[in-house]
């Protein structure tokens, strides 16, 4: 394989597999989204309890929200042809061509406290975001 890492950063010639920094990607081009140990096991729990433990969790991006652009978090049984599908802490996460150009980079964690309990994305690609969290441009 003609691999080159630096830091977060890989390399990968068509259809090679690569395990950077816990998140592993199929097909071309390498888009890094990871899952926290602490959301990897609330997803594994969310599987499991719907049925679906093999299964994976769909993370994506439509447009839409205050700021122009939302994250959406779905369970995942198939992929399509252009989705990158990725592996963090042992979930199977999968990606649409256009979201994996948005989320480059995050992580995403799953936090509890007394403002409210969920998933949160914390993406390097954000310029701006709305008080909700949930909306964002880039």
């Amino acid at each position: 394989m003609d691999r080159t890492d630096t830091g977060r950063e890989a390399r990968l010639n068509e259809d090679e597999h690569v395990n950077t920094n816990d998140a592993q990607a199929k097909g071309t081009g390498l888009t890094t989204i990871t899952l926290t140990p602490v959301a990897a096991e609330k997803v594994k729990g969310l599987l499991a309890g719907r049925g679906t433990p093999e299964g994976g969790l769909r993370l994506g991006v439509r447009g839409g929200g205050c700021s122009g652009n939302s994250y959406f978090m779905e369970f995942c049984d198939g992929e399509s042809a252009d989705d990158q599908v990725l592996e963090s802490h042992g979930v199977r996460l999968v990606v649409d061509a256009r979201s994996a150009m948005l989320l480059g980079g995050t992580e995403v964690d799953y936090v509890e406290g007394l403002m409210g309990t969920g998933f949160k994305f914390n993406n390097p690609n954000v310029r701006h975001n709305c008080a909700c969290g949930e909306s964002f441009s880039v």
